[in-house]
């Protein structure tokens, strides 16, 4: 048994034992919640039974001391319930695990979708996107925000080599840090509400952009408490001294002020300051997550947790404050100490002036903490791939002074199954810059073009490559493997595949700093055999000019005579065979022009006419 499957029995033994567990909690659940019915029935009719026989007193007694068994189950219920939510998430989390590491499609959770742009070089093409895709299987992220941000990378035409290689150092330390990456997801679960349109952090941040505008209230906190303490002075000197009861006066001032230039921005304190309350502590359990971590053996995420480390910036310090703001908002909820407070002090003025400054730093910090929060759950997606694919995949080597290259051993497509994945060596240079791929129908030749691309997409991601080593220089992708027409701007199929082979042809001829790697399934499918292998000839020979690497994947086996032209096309090819009246294939590269064709075999074989004269064998 080799590693994964070890670790893949692992996770199912976790997966039924979470479901036992699960199963035992739901049961507990719903016999307190029986005993909380019993025990507040028995309650209340011990307690009228106490009233007719000895009066108001003891029935008093006898309700407060016959429902303390009722508020101790449901404290004890509540706990039983939280248990209850949480191991449902570890379940679900360990369920996907599985589904991940064996391509179950059906019990894969769906990814957010993203729009693409129309003219993407490769997102179409080689399966990064959509309901079968590299992105759905990659992604574990909870929040939308997580989620888009893994879909950037994996789409990322042009990704910057110095953040790439930094993330990869953060991916390989999360990847050996899986307790971390699934705590982190629990509290994310637990603050993400997915029931609703928006979450606790995107309708924080809306209320923190719309109070920006809004102009201090400093100046007129400093106007009414100095006013207040003249009030206090003219009243001690009328009580006092003797002094006329100017204070009536002042106190009248006070209160037109009061209520013509602060009451609109009093008014919804309490609601402001609850809304504020509660948003940050949904999502405090992330928050305080990584304010507690120690972030032992994974010295570049704690770089880039250190604004939680930090004592004055974490999130924590802010939401004290908060606190003590709701705490004096709250004072005031009693409307005679309310006015009392108001008519000696400004208190919500004051009060509403301090939860401004809450909110200016949240402004400023709020966002930050979002995104580090963000950045960490598409590391954990890249780490988890890692992690469920131990003694498959390979950190890739990638050089931005070594010439432009692609070299692989054992190169594998992270969507076939492990026990169905053929993995084949790639070896594309300056000496042999471009693959002439040939051979029959069903073969391979579309599948090793994406595999190609898929895995050049996740080392520019910052994730492993299914691969026993890789090595790459810093190149653009650009591939046409799937063309289609577009009925509603008016485009052919032909039409369709000439504007996308002609966007490649710019894109090579490009003199930007990184050659293009291209990636071509089958040239001008559109039209008919003998305009098809002018249009190819032509095409293969100007992309041999150019300074980019490739694999160009054909059916006309006239192109590889293009080999004998240029040294920089090599040919190579997959085969089949028909065994026992099936069609059999290796999945395997070899080199030199594929020998046979199956498209006749293949008619043949499913009851199809054909003249035996016309064969090729004839």
């Amino acid at each position: 048994m080799n590693t994964k499957a070890k670790r893949l029995q692992l996770l199912k033994y976790q997966t039924e034992r979470l479901q036992r567990r699960l199963t035992g909690l739901r049961q507990r659940s719903d016999q307190l919640s029986r005993w909380r019915l019993f025990l507040f029935i028995g309650g209340v009719l011990l307690g009228v039974v106490a009233f007719f026989q000895w009066g108001p007193v003891v029935w008093l007694w006898v309700t407060a001391v016959s429902l303390i068994p009722f508020f101790v189950s449901v404290v004890i219920h509540r706990r039983v319930d939280t248990a209850v939510t949480r191991t449902t998430i570890w379940y679900e989390m360990k369920q996907a695990h599985v589904a991940r590491m064996t391509l179950a499609w059906d019990a894969l959770p769906f990814s957010q979708t993203f729009p693409v742009p129309a003219d993407h070089p490769f997102a179409i093409d080689i399966d990064v996107v959509g309901e079968f895709s590299l992105h759905r299987l990659l992604d574990t992220a909870v929040s939308r925000e997580g989620s888009q941000r893994l879909h950037q990378w994996l789409l990322e035409t042009a990704p910057d080599a110095a953040a790439v290689q930094e993330r990869q150092q953060r991916v390989r330390e999360l990847a050996k840090q899986t307790r971390f990456q699934e705590r982190l997801a629990l509290q994310a679960t637990l603050a993400v509400d997915n029931s609703s349109e928006q979450w606790a952090g995107q309708e924080l941040l809306n209320w923190l952009q719309a109070g920006s505008g809004e102009k201090s209230l400093r100046p007129l906190l400093i106007g009414l408490s100095a006013l207040a303490v003249v009030n206090w002075l003219l009243f001690a000197g009328y009580q006092l001294g003797g002094w006329p009861p100017l204070w009536i006066g002042s106190g009248l001032l006070y209160g037109v002020l009061f209520i013509t230039l602060g009451f609109q921005r009093t008014a919804t304190l309490f609601n402001d300051v609850m809304f504020l309350s509660d948003r940050l502590r949904v999502l405090n359990g992330v928050f305080r997550f990584l304010e507690q971590t120690r972030f032992r053996q994974m010295p570049q995420v704690q770089a880039l947790c250190q604004p939680f480390l930090a004592a004055e910036e974490r999130p924590s310090a802010h939401i004290s404050r908060i606190q003590r703001v709701v705490t004096g908002v709250g004072l005031r909820q009693n409307w005679l100490l309310g006015f009392v407070l108001n008519a000696l002090l400004p208190w919500d003025v004051y009060f509403a002036h301090r939860l401004d400054q809450c909110r200016a730093d949240l402004a400023d910090q709020l966002p930050r903490w979002l995104d580090i929060w963000f950045e960490l759950e598409a590391t954990s997606s890249l780490a988890t791939f890692a992690y469920l694919n131990p003694g498959e995949c390979v950190w890739p080597t990638l050089d931005a002074a070594a010439s432009p290259h692609f070299e692989a051993e054992k190169l594998g497509h992270p969507l076939i199954p492990s026990d169905q994945r053929v993995c084949n060596d790639v070896q594309l240079n300056n000496q042999q810059a471009i693959y002439l791929i040939t051979g029959s129908n069903m073969a391979g030749k579309s599948s090793f073009l994406r595999t190609i691309g898929v895995n050049l997409v996740l080392a520019y991601a910052g994730g492993p490559t299914v691969a026993q080593t890789f090595s790459a220089s810093w190149l653009r992708l650009f591939a046409t493997i799937r063309v289609a027409d577009s009925l509603s701007d008016g485009f052919s199929f032909f039409y369709a595949e000439v504007r996308r082979l002609s966007q490649l042809l710019t894109a090579l001829r490009d003199d930007g700093e990184r050659p293009l790697l291209f990636l071509i399934d089958e040239i001008f499918r559109g039209t008919n055999n003998r305009e098809r292998l002018i249009g190819s000839r032509a095409y293969i020979q100007a992309l041999t000019q150019a300074s980019g690497l490739g694999a160009i994947a054909t059916h006309d086996l006239e192109l590889v005579q293009l080999a004998e032209e240029t040294d920089k096309l090599v040919n190579v090819h997959f085969r089949d065979d028909v065994v026992n009246g099936r069609m059999a294939f290796d999945y395997k590269l070899h080199s030199g022009p594929c020998p046979t064709t199956n498209a006749l075999k293949i008619m043949e074989l499913a009851g199809l006419p054909i003249d035996p004269t016309k064969t090729p064998d004839s």
